[in-house]
């Protein structure tokens, strides 16, 4: 399946990153450089523009009452709410849509290429570049933690511009799917929503989606990767381009001409790559399991009638008839009982985690 950006490639852009692309054994960069920097513009733009007009327009009083440092964050939740709702959608329709994916054998989901699957890579780095540059523009807010996860993330996602299981860039950031969902339960807190109905039935959508596409999806794939780059780091691949095999007929599919075309001589996976890859999708994955149990731990205790009871306590009394104001709705929220957890995403002011 053909890239499916409604931009084409820049030619001066692309003549630019290709010495880079080249020592960096990224062949495909050129083609999707393009979409990183115009994707990582966008969220740029999110963040500075239109999540202050939204939110001052939806939520005028919270807004407002926030301080500079919890308005960033407040933003770049706003940020990943829009990102991993729409990388979520693009995701879904490429793994449905393009048939080339759906037909790729072991080699191919290691060394194989579409350009829409490479489209969903580059929009995903484009994000993670994005994360980057905010984390480490506000270090006294975001902390080295998340620096380091926003220059992990980058790296994997950048490797596939070699490309290298580019096949498997749709399936985890599936994972995503959760996202909306843990981004509404963080808002759901900052507007005074801690413990309602809304928050309940996001809650158990958010543990659904967790379990179902970190948990299991996840898992599963990790698996599948795992054996795929094992094979791989052990063989070459049997179809290389413009060599003394393709001419004397290697048998061989026909869809290997347009998946297969960045493969060289050289193609490999080395032990560094194949152990880095792996050893970073365990991490994360056992990083899931953990989270998963702090979630439902986190749920728990927003619903627990006790902790209700704590929390009518400490809630000033009213009459009744006094009206609203931005400094009552203020003590309100700092009034809510915090707990430092995945679903808070609020000691230090950090954004949620992303994949």
């Amino acid at each position: 399946m053909k890239d499916p950006f409604p931009i084409a490639p820049i030619p001066a852009l692309s003549k630019a990153v290709q010495p880079w692309a080249d020592w960096l054994s990224l062949p495909t960069l050129p083609l999707h450089i393009h979409e990183v920097l115009i994707i990582a513009a966008f969220y740029h733009f999110v963040h500075v523009v239109v999540a202050p007009l939204v939110s001052n327009w939806v939520f005028p009083v919270q807004y407002k009452s926030l301080s500079r440092t919890k308005k960033l964050n407040w933003d770049v939740h706003v940020v990943s709410f829009v990102q991993s709702t729409t990388i979520n959608a693009l995701a879904l329709w490429v793994v449905f849509a393009d048939d080339e994916r759906w037909n790729m054998d072991a080699q191919e989901r290691v060394y194989g290429y579409t350009g829409a699957i490479a489209m969903i890579q580059a929009l995903a780095a484009g994000y993670f570049l994005w994360d980057l540059i905010i984390t480490a523009s506000n270090m006294h807010i975001f902390g080295l933690g998340m620096l380091a996860h926003a220059i992990s993330a980058l790296l994997v996602y950048s490797f596939g511009f070699r490309p290298f299981v580019n096949y498997y860039s749709t399936t985890f950031i599936l994972w995503e799917l959760s996202s909306p969902f843990l981004n509404i339960h963080w808002f759901c807190d900052k507007l005074g929503l801690t413990g309602s109905k809304i928050q309940l039935y996001n809650g158990l959508a958010l543990i659904a989606t967790f379990f179902s596409c970190r948990l299991v999806w996840g898992t599963y794939n990790s698996y599948r990767v795992f054996c795929d780059i094992w094979s791989a780091m052990e063989t070459k691949p049997s179809y290389i381009p413009l060599t003394s095999d393709v001419a004397q007929n290697l048998t061989v599919p026909t869809r290997y001409e347009s998946t297969m075309r960045f493969v060289t001589e050289s193609s490999s996976v080395p032990l560094w790559l194949g152990a880095l890859y792996l050893g970073a999708n365990l991490t994360l994955n056992s990083l899931n399991f953990y989270w998963f149990v702090k979630m439902i731990q986190a749920v728990q205790k927003r619903f627990d009638p006790s902790q209700a009871d704590q929390s009518a306590k400490e809630k000033p009394l009213s009459d009744g008839t006094a009206t609203t104001t931005a400094t009552e709705v203020q003590t309100e929220l700092k009034s809510r009982p915090r707990r430092g957890t995945i679903l808070d995403g609020e000691d230090g002011d950090q954004p949620p985690p992303g994949i």
